[in-house]
């Protein structure tokens, strides 16, 4: 059974995450504040957790700052952030603070669980038969001076460790595995988050701005991961 930390200070909402994910056989703590929130992430209570879903206006720590300080103490637990704020400058702070997904409120519930449920079904992906015939890469992958250490979730750039998220460790392997190939948006969202192809591609762009920043020498000139025009995305390991 899949545990699952709910970060929502507004107690309807809680209870009724509460309620609906435990109608889906998850296991649910909930906690209304961000403090508590890195105390059982990291703290003197640290406990283990699946996932954690986490509003972003809470009192005290926001939900950004969670995220930030749980990524600096090395907890990489697949986070999901709830914001009543989709613009677009919140969404890139929700994700350079190192959060996996996002959802603006109000939303769905089915969209919720969807989303949930891609989370955990990439926390698993090593451990997972794809049903495809592709070959499963080893443990690390070497391109130039970078190596990706896919079991720890690092990148090591000429010397610097980077540590990912896991979603963004998922969106490079993915375009590992296809190298050399173009890779629609929706063949990303599908293959990689479990979601529909037609989901908004803004958060998958976001991922690529992220990865570029660890990766190239100049993001603004990326040699290793190429937009393609009208289609999504390429991986170029030894570019010319």
């Amino acid at each position: 059974m899949s545990r699952v930390l709910v970060v929502e200070d507004e107690q309807h909402l809680a209870e009724g995450l509460r309620f609906n994910l435990e109608q889906e056989s998850y296991e649910v703590e909930v906690v209304d504040n961000g403090e508590s929130a890195l105390d059982l992430l990291v703290g003197e209570k640290r406990t283990s957790f699946d996932i954690v879903v986490l509003d972003v206006m809470l009192p005290g720590k926001n939900g950004f700052e969670v995220v930030a300080e749980m990524r600096h103490a090395g907890q990489y637990v697949p986070t999901l952030i709830l914001t009543a704020r989709g613009h677009s400058d919140d969404v890139l702070q929700g994700f350079a603070s190192g959060a996996d997904d996002y959802l603006v409120k109000p939303f769905e519930l089915d969209i919720l669980i969807a989303r949930i449920k891609g989370l955990l079904r990439r926390g698993e992906w090593h451990r997972k038969e794809t049903g495809k015939a592709e070959p499963e890469p080893p443990d690390s992958f070497r391109f130039g001076d970078k190596e990706v250490f896919f079991d720890l979730l690092e990148l090591h750039v000429r010397g610097q460790v980077f540590p990912l998220t896991l979603m963004e460790m998922n969106v490079l392997r993915y375009l590992i595995l296809h190298a050399g190939k173009p890779v629609s948006r929706g063949q990303m969202l599908e293959d990689v988050w479990g979601l529909r192809e037609d989901t908004d591609t803004r958060a998958l762009d976001n991922f690529i701005v992220r990865l570029r920043r660890y990766i190239e020498d100049d993001p603004g000139s990326p040699k290793h991961l190429l937009a393609v025009r009208g289609v999504g995305y390429r991986f170029i390991a030894f570019p010319k």
